[in-house]
């Protein structure tokens, strides 16, 4: 059935039913070969995109406790930090010796800092480094500083954004199935809320990612009906400016300590999901590869099947590592991957606008 339902291609919008179908039955070419047919049909000029930026976790103290994260600790933990803006200063200085564009700003939700906090370190970094893009604070944590300053989160990214915070990226996601979330982070706010404070950030301008961590205790049609749920968000504000698919890294998680069941991911699994997902957004143009997870030559492989970015070169980047992944890639070594593949590597910024070509 999916053979001959690959070969005679896709031409109306995918359901949640025949895309559950396609991860789990289609021929794992034929799929990748749909895939990559669907990002030539939206990147015709064959370029691959990549970003100079650093991760920059303000604080690792939280209170969410999510079971799948070995980064947070608590306000008295021994490793418990909150950086210094100096700190900040020197990490982002090292950024701008390398070329570097943006940073990715987030920590963990901490329990006691409030909307002042976050107004005077957004607008510190803005007037000292105002070629610095800030892509910076999830869902989860514009929700919290809300509540804990008494504000509407509308006013929380109202504020941030006179400050100059300039987009939201998608962290916290996870996937948007409360079933799944009141398992593995049951603290976090609800996939509802998740949406809905992405919708208030597209109401007043401001741009988001959205992403998914698979690979903990969805089903498939959960995975789908994630992607369902950001596709429609999409089609009424057209917000998103990418989709980043990862997969849950289990080394020193409770999670896997209280579900042995869990298995790792395999690449199989992570590019049939980028392939499906790929068809399935019809309206986001830009799909990233997660290198950081799966590597860089499953990272490279992503863009056969569908991806268009490979994301950023990570001068840092401490969440994923505290869970056991350790890739690393230089801007150097990207330029080399998507060569390889006889496609155009090209630098960006966080609108995805061309900043350098490498011919």
């Amino acid at each position: 059935m999916q053979t001959d339902f690959c070969k005679k291609g896709i031409e109306l919008r995918l359901g949640v039913n025949e895309t559950v179908d396609l991860i789990e039955n289609a021929p794992f070419c034929e799929l990748g070969a749909m895939a990559f047919a669907k990002k030539r049909e939206l990147h015709s000029d064959k370029i691959t995109t990549f970003i100079v930026d650093r991760n920059i976790n303000y604080t690792n103290i939280c209170f969410v406790d999510c079971k799948f994260c070995a980064f947070c600790r608590h306000v008295n933990d021994d490793e418990a930090y909150i950086l210094s803006f100096e700190e900040i200063s020197k990490k982002i200085d090292e950024l701008l010796e390398i070329g570097g564009t943006q940073i990715l700003f987030q920590g963990g939700v901490h329990p006691k800092l409030k909307i002042d906090y976050y107004e005077n370190l957004v607008d510190f970094i803005h007037k000292k480094y105002p070629q610095i893009t800030i892509h910076g604070f999830s869902a989860i944590e514009i929700d919290y500083i809300a509540k804990v300053s008494h504000i509407s989160a509308i006013e929380v990214l109202k504020r941030l954004q006179n400050k100059g915070l300039y987009s939201i990226p998608g962290a916290g996601a996870e996937i948007l199935s409360d079933r799944v979330r009141d398992i593995i982070a049951p603290k976090k706010c609800s996939s509802g809320r998740w949406l809905e404070i992405h919708a208030l950030a597209h109401s007043i301008g401001m741009k988001t990612t959205a992403t998914q961590m698979f690979g903990t205790v969805e089903t498939t049609r959960e995975i789908v009906e994630h992607w369902e749920k950001i596709r429609d968000l999409q089609d009424k504000t057209g917000g998103f400016r990418a989709f980043i698919l990862w997969s849950f890294q289990s080394e020193h998680t409770k999670l896997i300590k209280e579900h042995p069941e869990i298995s790792k991911q395999s690449s199989n699994r992570y590019l049939r999901l980028v392939a499906a997902a790929r068809l399935f957004l019809d309206n986001f143009k830009n799909i990233q590869s997660s290198w950081v997870t799966q590597g860089s030559y499953i990272g490279q492989l992503a863009l056969k099947f569908g991806a268009n970015d490979l994301g950023s070169t990570m001068m840092e980047e401490n969440v994923v590592k505290a869970a056991g992944a350790n890739f690393r890639m230089s801007q150097n070594e990207m330029v080399t991957l998507i060569k390889e593949i006889d496609e155009i590597p090209a630098k960006r910024n966080t609108n995805y606008d061309i900043l350098e070509i490498y011919k």
